[in-house]
């Protein structure tokens, strides 16, 4: 397989160029058809850098393809919008043969208004399709090289359509070798500037190695549908926890009160003492006990129960 599609940035791929400066055979980043660069072939009235008939700016890859050979080529071309339109010949691709003089036994141009593929052996133009500027056109030619039209065939797609079945032909002219050469080659009566541009040129021996190789489609992400969350979980009924409850103060006895009171009013939680008198009645005489002092008493375990404290009298007599 050989490749000249001008990936290496320059014009290296290929054995020489016919051109009467370096800006007519330009390596481009754009536009280009695949990868990175292309081939810019630009060609101005009185272009013959190689003192012959027409004008032209080429390039030319030495294949010289053996008698017997068979071959699958693959190219891409497109025409500048101002592509002149002119009832004469303007190739832009051939398999030149290596004696001198004469037209080439394959070679595609441009006349007027149409794309054709001639074939000067036989005199022949199997194919021709409609001139269109400023897109890609695909090429992919299969050839057998003969002196022999029994033997040679060409066989043709133009953008990936088979437009030119199995056709015999003689591709190669008796005791000479074919080359190619690609860029822009004219009539010498042209005078507007014509603009070619090349792209991933490819030689190989079988079908699939010429065809653009294009990445394998991303298969779409797999549905999981909507996540399930199954039946609502029945939490029961709520549970009925009955009727607050009535907080149940602890009772305790004091000296100073008869019966039980709540903790809340215990004279422990009062400032101050709280002195219970008794009414005197007339005429009696009583002995107060002794003022004692307040009463504390030691921290208990909750649930201990409250020590019971006895409570002093008074003394009455008369």
């Amino acid at each position: 397989m050989w490749r000249g599609d001008f990936e290496t940035g320059d014009r290296s791929q290929y054995s020489r160029a016919q051109m009467v400066n370096a800006n007519r055979l330009q390596v481009v980043t754009s536009p280009v058809a695949e990868g990175k660069y292309a081939l810019k072939a630009t060609v101005h009235q009185g272009d013959d850098p190689i003192n012959a008939s027409g004008n032209r700016n080429e390039l030319v890859y030495i294949s010289n393809e053996p008698v017997g050979s068979e071959y699958y080529y693959r190219w891409k071309v497109m025409f500048a919008n101002d592509f002149p339109s002119v009832d004469t010949w303007q190739l832009f691709t051939q398999w030149h043969h290596d004696g001198c003089c004469g037209s080439p036994p394959v070679e595609f141009y441009v006349r007027g208004e149409q794309i054709l593929l001639s074939l000067p052996g036989t005199s022949e133009i199997p194919w021709r399709t409609k001139l269109t500027r400023g897109v890609w056109h695909e090429f992919i030619l299969r050839a057998k090289w003969s002196s022999d039209p029994k033997v040679g065939f060409v066989e043709l797609w133009h953008n990936q359509e088979k437009v030119l079945p199995k056709r015999a032909a003689m591709t190669m002219y008796k005791g000479q070798r074919n080359y190619l050469k690609l860029g822009l080659y004219r009539s010498d009566t042209v005078k507007p500037v014509g603009v070619v541009y090349h792209d991933g040129f490819i030689q190989a021996t079988a079908l699939s190695d010429v065809l653009e190789q294009k990445p394998d489609p991303v298969p779409p992400p797999v549905d999981a549908g909507t996540p399930d969350a199954g039946s609502p979980v029945d939490a029961g009924s709520p549970v009925d926890a009955g009727s607050p409850r009535t907080r149940v103060r602890p009772w305790i006895r004091t000296p100073w009160t008869r019966g039980k009171v709540p903790r809340s009013h215990s004279p422990r939680r009062t400032r101050g003492r709280r002195r219970r008198t008794r009414a005197r009645a007339p005429g009696r005489t009583c002995l107060r006990p002794a003022a004692s002092p307040r009463m504390t008493t030691p921290p208990r375990r909750r649930g201990a129960a409250a020590p019971v404290v006895q409570r002093r009298r008074s003394r009455c007599w008369g």
